[in-house]
């Protein structure tokens, strides 16, 4: 049976057009079978973006900002928050070669252009020097737990000190066992937002010194 975190998903295409509203922009996205929650935003990702973009703007971000859409789906992420963040260099991936399709599709449809949007099994893609100042997950919990800690594994080794990685999951699928790996990996990590099951949870790369 196809999943939305298969690399190369065989299920035929099924495309549908959605729409949301983030900060009084409307927005609209393509969306196809086999990618993860084709119908909507979904509430644990409109929830990271409200909670991960209201914690940028407070803390008084740099224009000339790296941010990693890590595991992008079709691209809903990436795409509000280079909309809300313009200055910013957003790179988008994912393992799932339909679903970085769809988010390039849809960052041209919505009038934004990424820093780069490729496939990657994680980060394993990504230029060795490549850093980020944001990195923003919504983990794929499906795959299993060993997948969901190599996402923070990896984005901790693609992180400049102080950066921030921000983290939504429900806690019936696995927030606690995340917030006890987030502190073991980074020395911290804070809930920013609860809401109809959902955690939204920030660690900071603290550092080394």
């Amino acid at each position: 049976m196809p999943h939305y975190f298969d690399a190369d998903p065989l299920a035929p295409s099924d495309r549908k057009t959605i729409t949301c509203r983030v900060n009084g922009i409307n927005f609209e996205f393509v969306t196809d079978t086999n990618v993860f929650c084709r119908d909507e935003v979904d509430r644990g990702s409109m929830l990271l973006i409200e909670a991960a973009a209201e914690d940028i703007k407070a803390g008084g971000s740099r224009k000339d900002s790296k941010l990693l859409d890590l595991g992008c789906g079709w691209g809903a992420v990436g795409v509000i928050m280079k909309r809300l963040f313009m200055k910013f260099d957003v790179t988008s991936v994912d393992v799932n070669a339909r679903a970085v399709a769809l988010t390039k599709e849809n960052y041209a449809l919505n009038n934004v252009k990424p820093y780069e949007c490729k496939v990657s099994d994680v980060l394993a893609d990504i230029d060795e020097g490549e850093m980020f100042d944001y990195v923003i997950t919504n983990p794929p919990v499906r795959a299993g737990k060993k997948t969901v800690f190599m996402f923070y594994e990896q984005a901790f080794s693609h992180m400049k000190e102080g950066s921030s990685i921000y983290v939504v999951l429900q806690r019936k699928q696995g927030a606690p066992s995340s917030e006890k790996k987030l502190n073991e990996l980074f020395g911290n990590c804070e809930t920013l937002e609860i809401s109809g099951g959902y955690r939204v949870m920030k660690a900071t790369k603290e550092s080394a010194d």
